[in-house]
This record gives structure tokens, C-alpha cells and sequence, in this order.
């Protein structure tokens, strides 16, 4: 796909560090290999390091060499971490034993190095649950300013290309925040649109969709969403946003043209945001399956550094790609 291979050409243009807390899973590493001998990242594994080694032989990898390996039992900065994550959870009155304890878990000793700005931004999930690969995150890097909710963004590309962004939409949230109100409705679109320009290289026209367009229906359902356009609106003044809209008159011109014919986003969105996340996740599996679209995600939005979170049935394409866009979601970070 093309919008992958521009994220990629951007990212071997400005390396970035990206810690994998699973050195030992077989996906990552083979992903891992892959990135390096591309030249895309700067790969940094979590884990002992006769074990990678010897795990990477058996999977007949040929790059692994060029990654840095941290044991997380035994390396220089263990003591600098650990008094890191005490000063950072000090308020929970973590101690010195407990910090002792957390600190060699490669899930909390990843979101440390980003921390410290020893790496750029994490992959897990592979082997670890969603809960456990977002527990330190949210504590230690913790959401970015302005928001304060986490969401799940996936990237779908659809074989019909008269819809959408030539067929590309952003589709949020599907996998993080179950019931969100308006206001967190709302910092979902702004994510939403942030991921838009920083990993589908687009301008983002956002569509918050409902069972209801510009007023054909009346629930508190549907004012919760348009009680989210109006904070969306003020949080981000430029940004092409409407809403409620039915997703039909989101993105079909014809039916844009006769339900909301004033809307400045309606027929052309190219970001979907879901009134909660399971119509999200039911909406993207079923375009996914059905309408043949290829989904890449969950992309995690709102950190205040890239932490992405793989599905534990994921593929080693799925664990290049999502490597790949968190290289590109740190450098727009960076800006």
C-alpha cells in the first residue's frame, strides 16, 4: 500500500528509537530483523541477551546483531530508572521495593527509556494483554497536554476508492475507551485528526457519526455527539468537523447532497469517529470482512509519546507496519 510505503520512506529518513519490551516473542523479533535490514529503525530489545541471541539463530535471522539488547536485570541505568519511577509515582507512595520490582519488567522499563528520552516511542502486545501493555504507559509517559483520554485509531484501506481518501480512512475509537462522554469524544476527533496528518499524510475532514443526521432523530445518544462537535470545534477552530451524521451521509456525496447539504465535511470524510467503541469495533471488523478492507491498528492516540499495542494474534507484517508508524508518529511528536 502506498500510504505504508511513504511511512516508511519517511521513517528511514529520520531513525527513530523504538523499544520492543518482547524480545523473546518470535513475531517481534522476525519483524524486528525485517526493520533493521531495511534501515527503518533504531530497534532496541528488552530481555537477556544469550536468549534473543539464541532465538534469533533458531528463527535463522541474519540482523538482530544491529539491535541494542537491555537485560533488564542487569544494565547500567537500572539504578537511574528506578529512581525515576519513584520520583514519578512518589504521589502513589511507591517504594524503593516496589520500584525495585518494577523496574525489571520490560513493560515498565520500556515507558522509562521514553521517558528519560532514552527511546522514541514502544511496541508490545504481541504477548502481553492490552491492560498490561497500557498500565505503565498511562502512568509513566501519561497522556499529552490537552488530552486526557487514550483511544484506539485503526487505518483502513478499502478497495473502493471513490470513498474516502482514495480509498484510506482513519476509523476511532475501536479498541481503548468503551463509553467515552462528549468531552473525551471530542480529544478522540482531535487525536483522530492528528494521526490523520501525521501517519496518512492527509488534511482531515472528520465525520462524527450517530443514527441521526443534522437532526432527524432526537435522543441523548445523539446529543452527546453533537455536544462533542461543539467542544471539538472550540479545541480546534481550523479543523474540517461535522456532526451527527449517519455514516452514509458521511461519506457517500449523493446522500450528503440531500441530508446535509450545508455540512463543510459530509460526503468527503476521511475520519471516522464512533459514538463509542462498540459500534467502532463492530463497524471496522465488519468493513474489514465483508467490504475486503484491510485494517492496520490499533494505533494508540492521545500519549504524549508513541506506545502501540499489538493483538496477540498479530502477524510479523502487522508488527512491521505498526513499528513503522510509530517511528512516523514519533517524528511528528517531535515538531
Amino acid at each position: 500500500m502506498e500510504l505504508l510505503q511513504k511511512n516508511v520512506q519517511r521513517a528511514k529518513a529520520n531513525k527513530q528509537r523504538i523499544v520492543l519490551p518482547e524480545g523473546l516473542e518470535p513475531r517481534t523479533l522476525q519483524a524486528a530483523d525485517r526493520i533493521l535490514a531495511d534501515g527503518i529503525a533504531h530497534i532496541i530489545l528488552l530481555g537477556n541477551p544469550a536468549e534473543i541471541q539464541a532465538k534469533a539463530a533458531e528463527l535463522g535471522l541474519k540482523h538482530i546483531d544491529q539491535a541494542e539488547i537491555i537485560d533488564p536485570q542487569n544494565h547500567a541505568r537500572r539504578e537511574a530508572y528506578r529512581d525515576l519511577l519513584m520520583e514519578l509515582r512518589k504521589s502513589k507512595g511507591m517504594t524503593r521495593e516496589q520500584a525495585d520490582e518494577l523496574v525489571v519488567n520490560p513493560l515498565y522499563l520500556a515507558c522509562l527509556m521514553i521517558k528519560s528520552g532514552d527511546a522514541d516511542g514502544e511496541v508490545a502486545g504481541a504477548h502481553n494483554t492490552t491492560g498490561n501493555v497500557l498500565r505503565p504507559a498511562l502512568q509513566l509517559i501519561k497522556t499529552r497536554p490537552g488530552l486526557k483520554v487514550v483511544s484506539g485509531a485503526f487505518l483502513i484501506f478499502s478497495p473502493l476508492k471513490e470513498y474516502g481518501e482514495n480509498g484510506f480512512f482513519i476509523f476511532a475509537d475501536c479498541a481503548v475507551t468503551p463509553n467515552p462522554d462528549s468531552n473525551e469524544l471530542a480529544q478522540i476527533a482531535i487525536a483522530s485528526a492528528d494521526t490523520a496528518r501525521s501517519i496518512g499524510d492527509m488534511e482531515p475532514r472528520v465525520a462524527l457519526l450517530s443514527y441521526s443526521t443534522k437532526g432527524s432523530a432526537k435522543s441523548e445518544m445523539i446529543d452527546k455527539v453533537t455536544e462533542a462537535y461543539k467542544i471539538a470545534k472550540e479545541m480546534a477552530p481550523d479543523l474540517l468537523i461535522d456532526g451527527e451524521l449517519q455514516a452514509d451521509a458521511a461519506i457517500v456525496s449523493k446522500i450528503a447532497e440531500l441530508k446535509a447539504p450545508e455540512s463543510p465535511v459530509a460526503g468527503k470524510a476521511n475520519v471516522l469517529v464512533f459514538p463509542n467503541l462498540e459500534v467502532g469495533n463492530v463497524a471496522y471488523k465488519l468493513v474489514e470482512r465483508l467490504g475486503r478492507a484491510t485494517a492496520v491498528g490499533p494505533i494508540l492516540q492521545g500519549m504524549a509519546a508513541p506506545v502501540n499495542d499489538l493483538s496477540r494474534g498479530c502477524s510479523v507484517d502487522d508488527v512491521y507496519n505498526v513499528i513503522t508508524i510509530t517511528c512516523n508518529q514519533a517524528i511528528a511528536a517531535k515538531k
